[in-house]
């Protein structure tokens, strides 16, 4: 009996062709990432020999975009949201419309029409958050501030993108497409508030209900003591949050799974569902770059090069400036600048998506989908050498420029105490770095039993909230020794680091133990590798997990200062 195995032949051949050409292109130096692509290209239409199926393909690479849309939710907050909000609302919306300008300016010049130009300007305004994620993963940047701000900004993006994939039906008819709500005779104000209503009860249902829910659900299964069905409980809400709500809501798959995951987040299980799920992440994670490279024609190399070019310098050139540009004008430093650019510098599923509604109601040509995915593949195989090049890149701007050594060392209120600060902040107080989830909690404790304690957080604009709450407080990247000399680390009591990163966490305990040495240092660390390492060589106390971090972290803390 025949069977119709192209889902069996498109994930096998795609598999065995993406561990080939990854583990060619690390053995050459090159992102695996590259190798992915390149097997999406040899197994698509496109070249001779196998074709894959890219229907299916394209399918199971909505399954990895969910996946790695709901780790981006286990690990941000919507505190961690809120804590960005300054910088990652305006700045998202204003750069997508300065990379949406120059895509409609640049078609236009070219000679098309408007709704195609301006498909080509919002294709082009729209990045990655499956890409960046991968990215801060490798680098080990998810929770870091750049991190943050960087996914924050992208998850602004996304909603701003979901709003324009909703309102394109009925605005394609003042395009020159097909509208459907003309055709329908309904009002477009209407179309507008039902789009906002379905996307605003999809977020008030999750943030209420599924807070409460989804954290009990986990409890109740992980009971049971059956690994696999704690597994299948965390890919079923995933995927099934994500469906229900493009049937219920309209809201992309990927923006639904982001909301799964973010309110997990409050289940103390939400460490162990991270682990759980990131074999899937990562298998379908490269099905979604071989799905990219499956849809690839390189004739459009050929035929339009130039084309081409212009719209990669738009990806990554254009967007890069707008953003790094307005990360400044917040006064960030040019790291962040820089980090912030980078992620910003490629488009992905996002793009593929408006490009084939565009091309659904008549708006988008055939042509303007090669360009895309011309712009797409080669801003994603670039990207990961960008992140390389950022730290280089900051220390040749430093050396050769004098204003940005201006903007670098530019007077900031929030980056020392105030004179009016009270003494006992200065002195056998606790200094804590990092006010996340765990620090927070940390630092409720201490003002709840009147422990003087000294914040040092990235985040400005958090900072800034903290100071008048009361709290003391100070801006900056704690493993800059500046930042904790400000905290008053030379007289300080104990010295907390609530961030994860083990690299920065490293650079402070040297700082601490250089201007205090007899300081008592408690950390956090994202594994039992790093745990038993920095025990070794730091002699510090560490704690390793996630609800039981925190608990653990505040018992020792609070024991130190015990009546």
């Amino acid at each position: 009996m025949e069977h119709d195995v192209s889902l069996i032949s498109t994930v096998a051949v795609g598999f065995v062709f993406a561990l080939v050409l990854g583990f060619a292109a690390e053995r050459i130096k090159l992102p695996a990432l590259v190798g992915y692509l390149l097997a999406g290209i040899l197994i698509g239409p496109a070249t001779p020999g196998f074709v894959g199926d890219v229907g299916i393909a394209s399918q199971l690479s909505e399954i990895g975009v969910m996946l790695l849309m709901f780790g981006v939710g286990l690990h941000f907050s919507p505190a961690d949201l809120l804590a960005v909000k300054r910088l990652a609302v305006p700045g998202a919306i204003v750069q997508m419309g300065l990379a949406t300008v120059l895509g409609v300016g640049l078609a236009t010049w070219w000679g098309w029409n408007v709704g195609n130009a301006l498909i080509f300007g919002l294709c082009l305004s729209c990045a990655s958050t499956v890409v960046l994620l991968k990215a801060l993963e490798v680098r080990g940047l998810v929770d870091s501030m750049n991190g943050r701000i960087a996914i924050g900004w992208l998850v602004v993006e996304d909603l701003a993108t979901v709003l324009v994939l909703i309102l394109l039906p009925p605005l394609a008819g003042m395009l020159g497409g097909q509208s459907a709500a003309l055709a329908n005779h309904e009002s477009l104000w209407i179309t507008i508030g039902q789009t906002l209503l379905q996307v605003g009860a999809f977020i008030a249902l999750m943030l209420v209900v599924g807070r409460k829910a989804l954290p009990k659900l986990l409890w109740h299964v992980s009971k049971t003591g059956s690994r696999e069905l704690f597994t299948l409980a965390v890919v079923a809400v995933a995927l099934g949050i994500a469906y229900g709500a493009a049937k219920l809501f309209h809201v992309s798959f990927a923006l639904g799974a982001f909301f799964a995951g973010m309110v997990m987040r409050e289940s103390e299980f939400s460490h162990r569902a991270a682990e759980e799920s990131l074999p899937l992440r990562d298998a379908f994670s490269v099905l979604f770059f071989v799905a990219v490279g499956m849809l690839f024609d390189p004739s459009i190399l050929v035929q339009k090069p130039w084309y081409v070019l212009g719209a990669v310098a738009i990806v990554i050139v254009g967007k890069s400036l707008a953003a790094a540009t307005l990360v400044l004008v917040f006064r960030y430093p040019l790291n962040t600048a820089f980090t912030v650019a980078v992620s910003l510098a490629q488009i992905g599923e996002f793009s593929f998506i408006l490009a084939g509604l565009g091309q659904a109601l008549g708006l988008f040509s055939t042509e303007g989908m090669s360009l895309v995915l011309a712009a797409a593949l080669i801003s994603i195989a670039i990207n990961p050498f960008l992140f390389t090049a950022i730290e280089p890149l900051r220390r040749w701007v430093l050396e050769r420029s004098s204003y940005a050594r201006t903007l670098e060392i530019r007077q900031d209120p929030f980056a020392e105490l105030p004179m009016s600060t009270e003494r006992k902040y200065l002195s056998q107080q606790v200094v804590l770095v990092g006010y996340g989830r765990v620090g927070k909690r940390i630092a409720q404790a201490l003002h709840e039993r009147a422990i003087p304690c000294v914040v040092a957080e990235q985040n400005r604009e958090l900072v800034e909230d903290l100071r008048k709450q009361g709290m003391a407080a100070v801006s900056g990247n704690a493993a800059e020794p500046e930042v904790l000399v400000q905290a008053h680390i030379a007289h300080a009591a104990m010295l907390v680091i609530a961030s994860p990163d083990s690299l920065d966490a490293r650079q402070m305990i040297a700082t601490a133990r250089t201007l205090n040495p007899s300081i008592e240092i408690v950390l956090r660390t994202q594994s039992e590798d790093e745990t038993t390492l920095l025990r070794q060589e730091a002699q510090t106390t560490v704690f390793y997990g996630e609800e039981e971090l925190a608990k653990g972290m505040t018992s020792h803390v609070l024991s130190r200062f015990a009546a």
